[in-house]
């Protein structure tokens, strides 16, 4: 048994939860980091965790934060005294957690089986820019295809309007509005239209189920009201689940060309969780894909991705985009994982090409 590997991934979520807005969520974290300890079935579980705990593995720390917050959401009396919007003293919050550990070890078990969806909604704002921007690059009507979709929610992001400073994108009459921090230019106000939607993922979660509706607010953090409302807000107009399956599986049978549509490919902090080998595979296929594209039936990928620029969250995610014919490698700047701010680079639809990074 390795029991700095999981103190080591509790703190470094903590640091992450303190860079991405939620104290609440870097106080538990840290407290775990501290007084977990090995002697129970659950907790040697957590800390004989195979492989990689961390945030870049695992996620062992987000599944147990999960597991308890859907305790509390189910009315946990113990940890609904001391979590948001209460406020709770360190001891209180730990006699808490450490109760829970110790009487609900059965349901935190099975919780944390499948590892986190959080689902994040307000990454649809840079989905909402990016459309605009193909809208003014290519007249035609989009098809989505969404990897690692989770409940789906952010393939109705033409649903939601976007709040760029002073000025809005997207729907007339939105679902929900999304207000980023916006840097930088704003994308073109060209209209767009989808023409269909599909996504993919290994565990997908159902809008239409009180447990899996659960699971997505569960992965919520306890102190982030606003991103409560926005999931709500997005589950009143989801769609039905995404498909089960392999996610390049699942792709490889949607690349045929669909003249009159605009086949867009797409990922929001998912991609660095595929396997290395899905991931080559994934890339094969799409570029191979990207050659048969026309100026009738385009490919675009887009990723909203980490790429080591990061640290603790501050940095934020790398948007790419590649587009066929021709393949153009276009960077369009970063995001925060969770939507917070956009820092939008992207060039004018007509540029000449800059030179990117592949989704």
């Amino acid at each position: 048994m390795n029991a700095d590997r999981l103190r080591a991934a509790l703190s470094d979520q903590a640091a992450q939860c303190a860079a991405l807005g939620s104290p609440f969520m870097a106080r538990l974290m840290a407290l775990l980091a501290e007084r977990l300890a090995p002697g129970t079935a659950l907790t040697d579980r957590l800390f004989d965790w195979p492989g990689d705990p961390g945030p870049r593995g695992a996620s062992v720390p987000l599944r147990l934060a999960g597991a308890l917050h859907a305790l509390k959401l189910s009315g946990h009396a113990g940890l609904g005294a001391v979590y948001p919007p209460a406020s709770a003293t360190e001891a209180a919050l730990w006699s808490a957690v450490a109760r829970a550990l110790e009487t609900e070890a059965e349901a935190i078990g099975r919780f944390i089986d499948s590892p986190p969806q959080t689902n994040e909604v307000r990454r649809s704002a840079v989905l909402i820019a990016l459309a605009h921007w193909l809208a003014a690059a290519n007249a035609l009507p989009l098809r989505l295809s969404e990897l690692g979709a989770s409940a789906g929610l952010n393939l109705s992001f033409d649903r939601f309007a976007l709040r760029a400073g002073a000025v809005m994108f997207g729907a007339a009459q939105p679902a929900l509005t999304l207000s980023p921090d916006w840097r930088g230019a704003l994308p073109p106000r060209v209209p767009f239209r989808v023409a269909g939607r599909a996504g993919v993922d290994l565990n997908p979660l159902d809008p239409a189920r009180a447990e899996d509706r659960l699971r997505l607010r569960a992965y919520l953090w306890p102190d982030q009201e606003e991103r409560r409302a926005l999931t709500d807000a997005a589950l009143a107009v989801a769609g039905p689940a995404p498909d089960r399956g392999d996610a390049i599986d699942w792709l490889a049978g949607r690349l045929a060309p669909v003249p009159g549509t605009l086949h867009l490919i797409y990922t929001t902090v998912a991609w660095q969780y595929f396997p290395p080998e899905s991931q080559a595979r994934g890339r094969a296929l799409i570029e191979a894909a990207g050659q048969h594209a026309a100026a009738d039936a385009p490919l675009a990928w887009f990723g909203m991705e980490a790429d080591g620029g990061a640290t603790g969250g501050a940095n934020g995610a790398a948007l790419t985009l590649r587009l066929w014919p021709g393949d153009r490698r276009i960077d369009l700047g970063r995001a925060d994982f969770h939507g917070r701010w956009v820092d939008w680079r992207a060039p004018p639809p007509d540029a000449p090409a800059t030179t990117g990074t592949a989704a």
